[in-house]
């Protein structure tokens, strides 16, 4: 309870792994439609995840949601930037 894979994009390569930290809403889910598209924009393979539970979030070190860690590191928290924003992250 409180995480939830919920798109998975995998090619050959290297899978880089999404985590959209929030309760859910608005917000949250279009941090991570942004992040989809600019993986998909790029070409690069993606596995997301969606982490709703307070607890984690608040183990993770976040503190302003929605937020997108890429491989575990927090790259952005509190706001929701557009794809093309996101790219600078993942390349």
């Amino acid at each position: 309870m409180g995480m939830e894979i919920s798109g998975k994009r995998k090619e050959k390569g290297i899978v880089m792994k999404f985590k959209i930290y929030g309760s859910g809403c608005t917000k949250c889910n279009l941090l991570a439609a942004h992040a989809e598209t600019a993986a998909q924009e790029l070409g690069i393979s993606y596995e997301l995840e969606k982490v709703t539970d307070i607890n984690s979030i608040i183990d993770a070190g976040v503190m302003h949601t929605p937020a997108l860690a890429v491989n575990d590191k927090i790259v952005i928290e509190g706001k929701v930037p557009s794809a093309e924003k996101i790219k600078k992250f993942l390349v």
